[in-house]
């Protein structure tokens, strides 16, 4: 009996048998256990050292405040640098940066500054390293497994958070420089992984004679782009709103299951289950996909997100919020999967760089916002209360993406037909033959469709 082989089938062949992913899934996957690790042990570290939590919480705005400040700057020399020595020095600049918080608190009694400063500098790292991955990984997965490979990431990172508190806390308990020993080393797989990478990362290079813009003016193309389609426009808007919304409902599923009787335990273990839903919702994401099509994935998990903010307010028991909460995850990791693999199909590799970083950035930017705002609320308005208003708002989100039909006409066309967008100095019009409207994505489509058969 001779076994047919993927390509005999139709099925293209596993993501884990090719080489480069596996190296890079391996290293992104550690270093994502090892910044969970870190991010439970920092607070800890300084409620020990100043018995603050307002220091604790500083340390951990510094780290945020720095990737913030260089996201996007990450992103716009991913598209003018190699990206295999960017990926590999920022990573290294958080490894240095976290081996030196090992090395102060083993020596004893660190300055409480010098942490901070350290803690700012994982975070410049971490916003220059944030900016390359986009690109990279368009450069190892081919483009019919991009969903794939974004679910498959989203996974591992919810299997990190999962693991990451519990061996966190068994590290500090065995000393208090062990965590962010564990972090360093776990950044320099990164480093490691980007040498072992056989395939070229890029980016292309440009013709001797051509001259190079300013690093402002790349980041001004990066926005360009993004005006350039209807769809980037409305999902990095409509994403950077639902990111605030679910950053404040999970500020408020814990007071609601302190306010049921759970104690620190008992939210570990809700949080757990959410977190496992996360993984399921990964694991679904893409199959959903090609099963009943991207706009009623997106549609289907906005409304379930929207159910589980509501039930949570009514849940009388802890376990029963974790329930809820399982399955409002499952719901939005597959949102994520649809509008960033269409994102990453859609953008040229010379500009994906900077118009992922732009994403993330204003992601990272409001969603400061929905954490402020659910506590007042709460405060206001009692915590069950401020939780449907929270579901109202998810509400009016879900709506949106049924008034926005024509901004999302993109999502009909199957990922691996998704033809990218024209590069800014194709010497076209800005308005001309681009997908500026709704209408002019259809065009684009169809034409493309023609010209593939």
């Amino acid at each position: 009996m001779v076994r047919s082989r993927p390509e005999d089938t139709g099925k293209p062949p596993s993501l884990w048998r090719d080489r480069d992913y596996a190296v890079w899934w391996s290293g992104e996957g550690l270093s994502a256990l090892g910044n969970s690790v870190s991010t439970l042990a920092f607070p800890l570290l300084m409620l020990h050292l100043t018995g603050s939590a307002a220091q604790a919480g500083t340390i951990t705005v510094l780290h945020m405040l720095g990737r913030l400040g260089t996201l996007v700057i990450g992103g716009a020399l991913s598209d003018r640098v190699s990206r295999r020595l960017l990926l590999g020095l920022a990573a290294l600049v958080e490894a240095l940066s976290m081996g030196a918080v090992a090395w102060l608190v083993y020596r004893g009694d660190p300055a409480v500054l010098g942490l901070d400063a350290l803690a700012l500098a994982s975070g410049l790292g971490a916003g220059l390293r944030s900016g390359v991955t986009s690109p990279v990984l368009r450069r190892i997965v081919p483009k019919e497994r991009i969903a794939d490979a974004t679910a498959q990431g989203m996974g591992r990172d919810m299997l990190a958070q999962l693991l990451g508190a519990p061996l966190g806390g068994l590290l500090y308990s065995t000393a208090r420089w062990v965590p962010f020993l564990f972090d360093a080393v776990s950044f320099l797989f990164i480093t490691l992984g980007s040498l072992l990478i056989r395939r070229p990362l890029g980016p292309d290079r440009q013709d001797d004679g051509e001259q190079r813009q300013g690093l402002a003016a790349d980041v001004r193309d990066g926005l360009r782009m993004i005006r350039r389609s209807d769809y980037l426009v409305f999902t990095l808007a409509w994403g950077a709103v639902l990111n605030a919304v679910a950053q404040g409902f999970m500020l408020l599923f814990v007071v609601v299951v302190q306010h049921r009787g759970g104690g620190p335990n008992t939210i570990g273990v809700v949080t757990s289950m959410a977190v496992t839903g996360g993984v399921i919702g990964a694991v679904l994401g893409p199959r959903l996909m090609r099963q009943i099509g991207a706009r009623r994935v997106l549609l289907l998990s906005a409304w379930l997100f929207t159910a589980s903010f509501a039930a949570v307010a009514v849940a009388p028991e802890p376990w029963q919020i974790g329930l809820v909460l399982m399955i409002g995850m499952t719901s939005m990791i597959p949102i994520n999967i649809v509008t960033e693999s269409y994102e990453v199909r859609l953008v040229p590799d010379a500009y994906l760089g900077r118009v992922a970083a732009t994403g993330q950035f204003c992601f990272q930017a409001v969603q400061w916002t929905g954490p402020l705002v659910a506590g007042v609320l709460a405060d206001v308005m009692g915590v069950e209360s401020a939780v449907l208003v929270l579901a109202a708002a998810m509400a009016v989100l879900a709506l949106v993406l049924h008034l926005g039909r024509r901004n999302l006409v993109l999502l009909d066309t199957p990922l691996e037909e998704v033809q990218e967008l024209p590069a800014l100095d194709a010497g076209l019009p800005e308005t001309a033959g681009l997908p500026e409207t709704a209408e002019d994505d259809a065009v684009l489509i169809q034409s493309s469709k023609d010209r593939t058969g």
